[in-house]
């Protein structure tokens, strides 16, 4: 908000500039002015950064003229005027965007359908208990119902290799399919399972061109090809789900009974068998202990005593003696399961360190058992050293004589491979390139379907508009009045015509004036200036008067090319108001 002392942009202060740029910026562009802060920071880095922020999304917006931090740190009144002025044109224009919609009957009729919607939902909502008489204009009479959904049965279009199944769906649709108002099983769910049907339908097909586009097309695959390798993938993932999900964990072993109680009864829902209680499950060395610790230690049901000698009390008693009992072995089992699963950890730890260290050693013994041999064959050699020297070196030089040779011969053969190597990389270079080009391609095409598309929705909405202008005009016109509108203005393009014509002579006549005159001027001044030069040597005031004649000849230049420039000047003025 400006206060009413201020009468000129010379008096805003930084804030205010701020602010101002910032909330036209949000509506011209809100995705770029959702992030820039409407007020300055106290530290003079932060108000560098928002400045440097401010210019920038400025710039982005399409303003041509300098801008920087400092338009708004120390603001300068053009500076600010400007930049005011052009933000201010950028705004959105509501009579713009009126002017630019088609007018017919069936736009009425949707701009009323959409004021009407509009104005109802601008009207909070009150349940039919608490509405009052007043009420009955804004709220809707009827009952309200609650949004049920069912699946609908959709005839659609297919084309498939199949004309057998084809027909078949095709005789089924049309004698047996019911109608779709009549699927759902209350008539108030319709209208909801249809709009969940096409948002469904219309949100696949979205999602369907957005991963098209994006990874599609970058996999060099038709759609049918992409879809059924993502079908493949998508099997083999729900295949090895199943499977870690059949395969017992570690831990189901020792404590978790639940997950085995989850997985036995996954199994079941997979093979549709019986309860948990019938299927045989394969025990443990841990759960056989268990089970028979628990058969060991399970105390008599029946009691000896009888039923008449014991008194109420005595029976609770005993219960709850038997329940502290119970609850005493079932800690002691538990803190038992615990202990054995923290030994199993740590022997599986110690049990990993073990194989570890062994690995090593067996490696580290591989080692000793080569420098073994090697110096066994070494004292093997001692007693005829001189000999075994001889023989080594003789061994020596023929393995070197043996590198050169397959040296020589990976030469020969490595120029030609390498040959074949570059060759095939420019192969698949030239083929990448041509790949990016047809993607390129593909990407444009697609475009300009996307804008076909577009122009021929706007060229049927026009299409519709004129017929329904044409609809609305009298019929009554005569033929004769066409008639002799369109003679009317075939004799007015005649007379324009001719018009044209004898300006175009006129032109014609005084650019060849133009031409005679400049070429008599030139050659005028060439002899002139050619007399005048010969007596300038001689006398002073003839050198005077040839000076004198070399710049009236320039100013004469200078001014008809000016009167040049005014008239290409005018002309294209006169140009612009036309386009205006």
């Amino acid at each position: 908000e400006v206060s009413e002392d201020t009468d000129s942009v010379k008096q805003f202060s930084s804030e205010l500039i701020v602010e101002a740029v910032v909330r036209c910026i949000r509506v011209i562009d809100p995705g770029l002015g959702s992030g820039l802060p409407t007020s300055l920071p106290p530290g003079m880095s932060a108000r560098f950064r928002v400045g440097m922020s401010l210019a920038q999304a400025c710039q982005d917006v399409g303003y041509k003229g300098e801008i920087g931090y400092q338009t708004f740190l120390y603001s300068n009144e053009p500076e600010i005027r400007s930049l005011l002025m052009f933000l201010v044109e950028k705004l959105p224009r509501e009579s713009a965007e009126a002017s630019d919609q088609p007018t017919g009957k069936s736009v009425v009729l949707q701009r009323a359908i959409a004021a009407a919607i509009k104005a109802q939902l601008a009207v909070p909502w009150l349940p039919p208990n608490c509405r009052l008489p007043l009420h009955g204009e804004t709220q809707s009479p009827g009952a309200s119902h609650s949004f049920h959904v069912q699946p609908l049965s959709l005839p659609h279009c297919s084309k498939g290799p199949g004309r057998k199944q084809l027909k078949e769906v095709k005789e089924y649709q049309r004698d047996f399919l019911p109608p779709v108002t009549a699927q759902p099983s209350h008539h108030a769910s319709v209208v909801a399972s249809i709009l969940e049907q096409h948002t469904a339908e219309l949100s696949a097909a979205q999602e369907w061109d957005n991963e098209w586009n994006s990874q599609g097309l970058l996999s060099r695959l038709t759609p049918q090809e992409y879809r059924s390798r993502k079908r493949t993938r998508l099997r083999k993932r729900i295949q090895e789900q199943l499977r870690s999900a059949a395969l017992p964990s570690p831990e189901s072993a020792f404590g978790g009974p639940r997950s085995a109680s989850d997985l036995s009864e996954l199994l079941q829902a997979f093979r549709g068998s019986a309860p948990s209680d019938h299927v045989l499950t394969k025990g443990t060395h841990f759960t056989h202990t268990q089970k028979f610790t628990f058969t060991q230690e399970a105390p008599p049901v029946t009691s000896s005593v009888p039923a008449g000698h014991q008194s109420e009390s005595d029976i609770q008693l005993r219960q709850q003696e038997e329940l502290a009992s119970f609850q005493q072995q079932f800690q002691q089992l538990c803190s038992d399961v615990d202990q054995l699963a923290a030994d199993m950890k740590h022997m599986s730890v110690t049990n990993t360190q073990v194989l570890d260290e062994l690995k090593q050693r067996e490696l580290g013994n591989a080692d000793k058992e080569e420098k073994l041999q090697m110096k066994k064959k070494t004292i093997d050699l001692l007693p005829d050293a001189d000999n075994n020297v001889l023989k080594l070196q003789t061994l020596v030089e023929a393995s070197a004589k043996r590198v050169v040779s397959l040296a020589s011969q990976w030469e020969k053969h490595r120029a030609p491979l390498i040959d074949e190597h570059r060759r095939l990389k420019e192969i698949c270079s030239n083929q990448d390139l041509e790949s990016s080009r047809k993607l390129s391609e593909i990407k444009s095409l697609h475009d300009k379907i996307r804008v076909s598309t577009e122009e021929a929705k706007k060229k049927e909405d026009m299409y519709k508009q004129l017929v329904t202008e044409l609809e609305n005009l009298p019929q009554d016109a005569s033929r004769s009045a066409y008639t002799q509108r369109i003679l009317e203005i075939v004799s007015n393009i005649k007379k324009q015509k001719e018009e044209i014509t004898k300006i175009l002579s006129d032109t014609k006549e005084l650019q060849k004036e133009i031409n005679s005159l400049t070429g008599k001027l030139d050659r005028t001044f060439a002899v002139t200036d050619e007399l005048v030069f010969k007596d300038a040597k001689k006398d002073e005031s003839v050198r005077k008067a040839y000076k004198y004649l070399a710049a009236l000849h320039e100013n004469c230049n200078q001014l008809i090319q000016t009167i040049e420039d005014t008239g290409t000047i005018l002309r294209e003025i006169r140009d612009l108001e036309e386009q205006v």
